[in-house]
């Protein structure tokens, strides 16, 4: 077994983009969840929504890519507000099963023959993102270090992807430090006791899930770009749920909380990933016990099982705060 080429596997994906959209869509989720406390199973509804808005504004209407973003955003906006607007004033309970069905909904619609004229159905839509590479100021080539290679197309989405990341992080790092910040957290931690010092509870969750899903529409549209496609069926609602994994392993109610998790879920991942291959052809591992078919399901129960071992030792994450976890009322 060649441990380099594992472990330069493992890094290239641990620091791909990838690894940066995901940690952008799981900051989303962390403003949601981690600060607020609002059980939010649906965010790759607004993923979806961000990235075919991108999609149907320059395949479909022919329009520009600026444009295109817009309405990613407006339509992340929008379905806040039709998932915000009759919940939110509910019990979490609601929310949590108003966004999972919606997530699953808006695949389903987007899929299906009556939206195919516009969404391109089944087969989504490709090769709209031609305007994000043309202004790339990186010329045509390989470019790394050791066995860690990106071709000039991924390295600019790379570097996109992870400056957004850092232009989040900073801002939602300035929102939770400010009187705002102070008082989403205070619901979260006790909401009886922010509505009895008169704030308006309703309007800060409503406010927090807007800004959580349009983080979401942004990964979700620089989804898009990365793969020159959108299909359906890459927004299906497990990807919530890799992201709630991201939250489990970083840690909830931290800035760098979704970038950490992010960066070690996609390391393991691929690293198991790229052993068990290593170990099968290399006949360490019999093609009768694990056959190459099954590594991704082998890989996904290790990364289960090491997330139940880390819940049961440190509940936390690896930079959450025990206190404040406590403190927050989560389990």
């Amino acid at each position: 077994m060649d441990f380099s080429v594992i472990f330069s596997d493992a890094l290239r994906s641990g620091i791909g983009p990838i690894a940066a959209i995901y940690a952008l869509a799981a900051m989303g989720l962390n403003l949601h969840f981690g600060y607020t406390g609002l059980l939010n199973f649906g965010q790759v509804g607004f993923m979806l929504v961000g990235g075919y808005g991108l999609a149907i504004t320059v395949a479909t209407w022919g329009g520009s890519m600026w444009l295109g973003i817009l309405v990613g955003l407006a339509s992340a906006v929008v379905l806040a507000l039709l998932l915000g607007l009759p919940t939110l004033r509910l019990r979490a309970d609601y929310l949590a099963i108003t966004t999972i069905a919606a997530g699953e909904t808006l695949r389903l619609f987007y899929r299906s023959s009556w939206a195919e004229p516009t969404t391109g159905g089944v087969f989504g839509l490709q090769r709209f993102a031609n305007d994000f590479y043309d202004i790339s100021p990186i010329p045509r080539g390989t470019y790394g270090f050791w066995l860690v290679e990106f071709n000039a197309r991924d390295l600019w989405v790379m570097i996109v992807g992870w400056a957004l990341v850092v232009v989040v992080g900073v801002l939602l790092a300035l929102l939770m430090h400010s009187p705002w910040g102070r008082v989403i957290r205070s619901i979260r931690d006790d909401e009886v006791a922010a509505r009895s010092l008169g704030k308006n509870v309703y309007a800060y969750k409503m406010t927090s899930l807007v800004l959580g899903g349009v983080i979401g529409a942004v990964a979700g549209m620089l989804q898009a770009i990365q793969v020159q496609s959108v299909n359906p069926d890459s927004f299906d609602p497990g990807v919530t749920f890799f992201l709630y994994a991201l939250l489990v392993l970083g840690g909830a109610g931290r800035i760098l909380g979704p970038v950490v998790g992010a960066v070690l879920f996609w390391f393991v991942l691929t690293f198991l990933d790229s052993a068990l291959r290593q170990a099968i052809d290399a006949g360490y591992i019999s093609p009768e016990v694990i056959s190459t078919s099954e590594i991704g399901a082998v890989r996904f129960a290790l990364v289960g099982l090491a997330l139940i071992l880390l819940i049961a030792f440190r509940p936390q994450g690896i930079l959450g705060s025990r206190k404040e976890m406590l403190l927050s009322g989560r389990p």
